[in-house]
């Protein structure tokens, strides 16, 4: 059978920074766990807000990586 499987999850990272480095900290903490990432597609992006002043960073990213076998 020619083709690959794919299965996609959904993750949050979050920075006080940057969105840049709230997306980078999800996929970089995922790829300790999950083998194989290929695609990141951010779906969402928003702040959290204390004080009128933002206080983190959010990314919200659909991940893939190889499916290897059954849930």
């Amino acid at each position: 059978m020619d083709g690959s499987v794919y299965k996609v999850v959904e993750i949050v990272g979050t920075s006080s920074e940057s969105w840049e480095k709230a997306a980078r900290t999800a996929v970089e903490t995922a790829a300790s766990t999950l083998r194989d990432l290929r695609v990141g597609e951010v779906t969402k992006l928003d702040v959290a807000i204390e004080d009128g002043r933002i206080t983190a960073y959010r990314v919200r990213l659909s991940v893939s990586f190889k499916y290897e076998g059954r849930d």
